[in-house]
């Protein structure tokens, strides 16, 4: 301390912190001497009102730490302060579970799947860091979800992402789509860990705003569940992995929590580096010291890094804890106080270990050649200390910190144009009249980028690493083995759609989650939970925030009729470009128990001689469907009817449908309708299919199932669906093969099955002979 007893203080550099030359210290005893210094809070992403509840909570200014602390946890990335009063929907009206282990509020939420294994699984955002600098904004997406999985205590086993981009054609998507891809199969494969499935969408409105939700899903033993509490004075805390460098200073502040307007490339410094392999060696590092019963608590450094994970851990047990900052290894010697602070550099954790624990817990990682610190310990003083050369420059409560950011209730408003383009309606738009129009509708549909083949995308990522993969992309969802011996496993798929929730957010949002449940349900598995990621503009327009909390309000809703709580998510808000924000895009995953992967259903007409049945009522429905986007660039009108109740009946019919061994295959009818959905199983099953419009379909009392469209042609005029998929762009393939042409098998639309031996009407020439798709087998002649 000065002789003036301010306590500003220089501190000098040496081979772990510092800067090597003098440097003012913002003490706290300083900060309460000097209440009168500008500081630049507004510049960190601080409200002035913002501003003065620190200063009011804290009885002074805070320091240059406590402020880049509070900057960061009461962003909108990190404390949700724009969403939080309506995400309560989630947990008021959640239906009773027995299978929740851990839900909102923890990093992933986790689920007893029976025979004493609980399954843990997140979907988180990544779209500024991926607009930014797409290749290393992509690649940390799927490192930092890997580590929420792993604090949890878990093994991840499998990554999926939803993937949305402006126009493919567009210079910009030439420019982040295939960095994302990259950055994605670079980080995922490195990790040996497969890619099973996902979404790639196509929309001008994401032009500037790409989409980028990452997922992970893990598996424990339920005794091996971990929770971010600090308890027990004493206790040592240990900073596991990569040093600190100055990679992601403020990227939950600056670039997270505010829209593109420019200067982009200024931001780039806010992105983090990712390291994979330095990954892949904590994940087993922690797995052991996890095992060995070395953890009393753990937390992953991801947004707002080392402040995130030491006022979440000490907030999280009710305790205190007293950290030496400068003992934190460094990559970059010149990072000050409030830098390592902010720094969002990957790979790392933060454990808490007993004292008599500490020399097995350093030697396991020294074994793993992981860098391990002790850098403070845990106390039973209830605040937050963080020194400097034994200066101390925080000293808060916690939970200040962690748990009492501000909470808004931004105005709500629906948009002034909501009605007009509800009436919009596409009934009006001119529909294909013959068959050869019909035929030239569909081909359009089936090369259009969004329906198109993705495999020049998938084939990037490994799929079958660890050998645990039982279905993966294109299917319906992925689907993993967790036990050899049992088979028991689990599915999993993601859905969104952006034009339904921009014409109806509330609607929108239960289709979203009713395709998803569809999706895992297809598979044979039985739905139980739910995630989400919500991707927004910006929470300052009132027209934003009624799109939010309609789909909040939508998928509350429709979590409660289906069963299936939401376990925890993401919400990501200023997607946006200046005063023009994307669709809203909730992306909703499904999680699903298979008893026995090996009575899984794929998607594919893989077997000759079966029944197509078409389950639900098709009613027209066009608004905001595939074909009113491709054939006319079209949207307007009422996205189609959800019925809940009929897709949770549908489930409960194709699980026990699939347990009783009776189908060979099921797909779920969603872009594109009907005719998408039979030329996606004859692609995927190599054979074809003919199939009839009878009464009795139209008639069916069903609804929901099969919720979109389906062409209606006169009895006996055929169609013959010849699809050349066309390549992608060059600037899309990332290094991969362009994508081989092929011919879908034929799917065809006549008044009865083709007699045995018959040849396809249009394709004789080729010499070819149509085939039935078996769906359903004949047991005991019954189908």
């Amino acid at each position: 301390m000065n002789a003036d007893g301010t306590g500003l203080v220089s501190v000098g550099g040496d081979d772990r912190a510092g800067d090597g030359a003098a440097r003012e210290l913002d003490t706290v005893a300083h900060a309460a001497a000097t209440g009168g210094r500008p500081q630049p809070y507004a510049e960190l992403g601080l409200t002035g009102e913002e501003y003065q509840r620190i200063r009011q909570l804290l009885g002074r200014r805070p320091t240059d730490c406590e402020l880049a602390i509070y900057s960061v946890m009461w962003s909108e990335h990190c404390s949700y302060k724009s969403s939080r009063l309506h995400l309560r929907q989630f947990a008021a009206k959640a239906p009773p579970s027995d299978a929740l282990l851990a839900g909102i509020g923890q990093n992933a939420g986790v689920v007893d799947i029976g025979q004493g294994y609980a399954v843990t699984f997140k979907i988180e955002s990544h779209n500024h860091p991926s607009y930014v600098e797409p290749f290393q904004g992509a690649a940390t997406g799927v490192g930092g979800i890997v580590r929420d999985i792993l604090a949890m205590g878990a093994r991840p086993v499998a990554v999926m992402d939803a993937l949305r981009f402006g126009p493919a054609g567009a210079p910009d998507t030439a420019r982040v789509l295939p960095g994302v891809v990259a950055g994605i199969s670079f980080y995922g494969n490195c990790l040996g860990l497969p890619n099973i499935g996902g979404e790639l969408a196509f929309d001008p409105c994401y032009a500037g705003n790409p989409l980028v939700n990452a997922l992970c899903v893990g598996v424990m033993r339920h005794e091996d569940l971990q929770l971010a509490a600090a308890r027990g004075e004493g206790n040592r805390v240990i900073l596991v992995g990569a040093r600190t460098g100055p990679d992601g200073i403020g990227g939950a502040s600056v670039l997270a929590s505010a829209s593109f307007g420019g200067g982009e490339s200024a931001k780039r410094p806010s992105v983090q580096v990712g390291d994979p392999f330095m990954e892949k060696l904590l994940v087993e590092c922690c797995l052991e010291l996890g095992a060995a019963g070395l953890v009393a608590g753990i937390q992953d450094l991801g947004a707002a890094g080392i402040s995130c994970a030491t006022a979440e851990l000490a907030a999280g047990g009710g305790s205190g804890m007293r950290v030496a900052l400068d003992a934190v290894p460094l990559r970059d010697p010149t990072l000050g106080p409030a830098e390592i602070l902010m720094s969002e550099s990957q790979e790392r954790m933060m454990a808490i270990a007993a004292p008599a624990d500490v020399e097995r817990f350093l030697a396991i990682c020294a074994r793993w050649e992981v860098p391990a610190t002790v850098i403070g310990e845990v106390t039973s003083t209830g605040r937050l200390e963080l020194t400097w050369h034994g200066e101390l420059v925080v000293d808060i409560a916690p939970e200040t910190a962690a748990d009492q950011g501000p909470v808004y209730d931004r105005p709500i408003a629906r948009p002034a144009g909501q009605d007009t383009l509800a009436a919009d309606d596409p009934a009006a738009l001119p529909r294909p009249r013959t068959g050869e129009e019909l035929r030239a509708a569909l081909l359009a549909l089936l090369r259009s980028p969004g329906l198109a083949d993705k495999t020049w995308v998938t084939q990037q990522y490994d799929r079958h690493v660890r050998g645990d993969t039982v279905l993966a992309m294109p299917e319906d969802a992925g689907v993993i083995r967790v036990d050899e011996r049992t088979g028991l496993g689990v599915a999993l798929a993601t859905d969104g759609n952006g034009r339904y929730c921009r014409l109806d957010p509330y609607a929108g949002t239960q289709l979203a989650l009713a395709e998803a449940y569809r999706n895992v349900a297809a598979t044979g598995a039985r739905p139980v939970a739910v995630t989400n990621c919500l991707n927004f503009g910006s929470p300052e327009d009132p027209g934003v925030m009624w799109q939010f909390t309609e789909a909040v309000r939508g998928l509350a809703d429709g979590c409660a009729v289906l069963g299936a709580p939401v376990t925890g998510g993401n919400v990501s808000f200023y997607n946006q470009t200046g005063e023009t924000a994307i669709h809203p895009t909730p992306v909703v995953g499904v999680l699903g128990v298979l008893d026995d992967v090996r009575r899984r259903v794929p998607m594919g007409f893989s077997q000759p001689g079966g029944r197509l049945v078409l389950l639900g009522t098709t009613r027209p429905e066009f608004g905001g469907s595939a074909w009113a986007q491709v054939a006319h660039g079209h949207l307007g009108g009422r996205p189609p009817a959800v019925d809940l109740d009929a897709e949770r009946a549908a489930a409960s019919l194709l699980e026990a449908a699939a347990r009783a061994g009776l189908l060979a295959a099921a797909h779920d009818v969603s872009d594109g309708g009907l005719a998408i959905a039979l030329a996606e199983s004859c692609l995927a099953g190599g054979h074809g299919c003919r199939a009839t419009r009878s009464r009795s379909c139209l008639a069916s009392r069903r609804r929901g199932w099969w919720s979109r469209w389906f062409p209606a042609l006169r009895p006996g005029s055929p169609v013959c669906a010849r699809r050349t998929a066309s390549p992608p762009p060059s600037w899309a393939r990332s290094g991969a093969p362009a994508s081989r042409s092929r011919a879908v098998s034929r799917c065809h639309w006549a008044s009865s099955p083709p007699p045995t031996g018959a040849r396809c009407r249009p394709c004789s020439g080729e010499g070819r002979r149509a085939s039935w798709a078996r769906v359903g087998r004949e047991r005991g002649g019954r189908e």
